[in-house]
């Protein structure tokens, strides 16, 4: 037993020794760590953020007030039923010239033709009466109560019959104008209602875009604006028109504002097409841009010699993409594009990629 705790008692004192260097190595590489990271953090704090920024330049500002519409003739008209009824006959005149009062097409007239027939039968049996009854008027045979209710009866049966040949005209449609027939539309058989639109019937020049705006915006729009017109129909291509009308009275429910956009008279534009209107409120060909991302409540980021720094600003026109500025920066400058407020504490920044300001 002696010999067992001599044996323990000499083993106690190695362990302590064993242990001293294993802690101060692991100080030693924590302190290590801390160094590198507070070394990176000071380079990177020092050498600064990548960022990205535009030249300040000069061209066109633009600002405009977008519209859309669809294209329509200057002098056109619609054609619809006055009743309810069948199509029997339709002239299939799409793309042809029709002169005003010619037949376009005919609904189910069978009933209105009979009671017409039976009407005009009761006309002839009630004039035959008063006829007689002023025979007899004039021999004295008749009393002058007689003779006036057959003058009654025969004006009431002229007014029915009046009235009905009014609804037979009714069961056809004629054209309201001398025009071309832009659209035909109802096949023979078909029931329609009226109001129905079958035919638009109208001049095939001038055309003129009606489009509408946003109430809040037609304040800025006037008589004479340039208009700038996209269509799906024509790809890529930027038609021109102009602001002919803009109408007195807003619809309340839509909150818009119906502006007509005259058309030049060799327009690729065709009756019906859908467009889109960029009308340009106010212009200026030689403006100092910056991104609109560049601008934060009237100030941006200069950058100079690397180093970032706040600076207000006056604009002008707005654009899509770009603003002007009235007065605050100089042609040449670099400003951070987009605007970012954690840049604006650090000493530097590095410069990612540059881009002009143009539109």
């Amino acid at each position: 037993m002696n010999m067992q705790a001599r044996s323990i008692s000499t083993a106690e004192p190695a362990g302590p020794l064993r242990r001293e260097p294993r802690r101060f190595g692991r100080w030693f590489i924590g302190a290590l760590v801390v160094l590198a990271a507070a070394a990176a953090v000071s380079w990177w704090y020092l050498r600064g953020p990548a960022v990205k920024v535009a030249l300040v330049t000069r061209g066109p500002a633009a600002e405009i007030v977008y519209a859309t519409g669809s294209v329509e003739p200057e002098t056109w008209s619609r054609l619809t039923p006055l009743v309810r009824g069948r199509i029997v006959e339709r002239c299939r005149c799409e793309g042809k010239a029709v002169r005003k009062g010619e037949r376009l097409a005919r609904l189910d007239d069978t009933e209105a033709l009979a009671t017409l027939n039976d009407l005009r039968a009761l006309e002839v049996f009630n004039r035959q009466e008063f006829d007689r009854q002023s025979q007899l008027l004039a021999r004295g045979a008749t009393t002058t109560q007689l003779h006036q209710k057959a003058a009654a009866d025969l004006a009431r049966m002229q007014a029915q019959v009046a009235a009905q040949e009014q609804r037979l005209r009714y069961l056809e449609l004629v054209a309201p104008m001398d025009g071309i027939v832009l659209r035909e539309d109802g096949e023979v058989g078909d029931m329609v209602d009226p109001g129905t639109i079958l035919y638009r019937i109208g001049l095939a020049k001038p055309l003129w875009l009606v489009a509408e705006a946003n109430e809040e915006d037609v304040p800025r729009i006037a008589v004479g604006q340039k208009a700038l017109l996209r269509t799906d129909a024509f790809v890529g291509q930027v038609l021109q028109g102009w602001v002919k009308e803009i109408t007195p009275a807003g619809d309340p429910i839509a909150k818009t504002f119906r502006v007509r956009i005259g058309l030049p008279e060799d327009t690729s534009l065709r009756v019906g097409m859908s467009v889109e209107a960029n009308i340009v409120t106010r212009e200026n060909q030689n403006a100092l841009l910056v991104p609109a991302n560049a601008l934060l409540n009237r100030e941006v980021l200069v950058i100079t010699d690397g180093r970032p720094k706040m600076r207000g600003v006056i604009t002008g026109i707005r654009g899509t993409s770009h603003v002007e500025v009235l007065d605050g920066l100089e042609e040449g400058e670099t400003v951070v594009s987009p605007f970012d407020a954690k840049i604006a504490r650090r000493p530097h920044v590095r410069i990612l990629t540059t881009a002009a300001a143009k539109p």
